[in-house]
């Protein structure tokens, strides 16, 4: 077993023994951790009505907006992401990653990209 594989091995083990010990919000909390920390390629979707309005790929996360004063939550997400300015659910020549924000009172469903 090369060095490589033995760390990844030993970290592994550690992060199974840690877990263990965890309640089931504690583990949901050090899997969000560990997901800010890695990414995901999320695509975000705006519905009006039923018809999709805009589509965001390649998001890393979306974040809840906190007051400057008093750090309670406001009513909007936010992040970055590549405008899917055709819709087509692939990232294509021209299209940039740009910084979004959307209303909890939108429409709107965030995943996990199949592809």
């Amino acid at each position: 077993m090369g060095s490589r594989a033995w760390v990844w091995g030993v970290t592994a083990l550690c992060g199974v023994l840690l877990q263990a010990g965890c309640t089931q919000e504690q583990q949901n909390k050090f899997r969000r951790d560990i997901q800010n920390w890695t990414g995901t390629d999320g695509v975000l979707e705006v519905y009006s009505g039923a018809q999709l309005v805009k589509r965001f790929l390649k998001i890393d996360k979306l974040s809840t907006a906190l007051g400057t004063s008093d750090g309670s939550p406001r009513e909007y997400r936010f992040g970055y992401g590549v405008l899917d300015e055709n819709q087509n659910g692939q990232v294509d020549p021209g299209e940039k990653r740009i910084y979004f924000e959307v209303s909890n009172f939108s429409t709107y469903v965030f995943y996990e990209s199949p592809r």
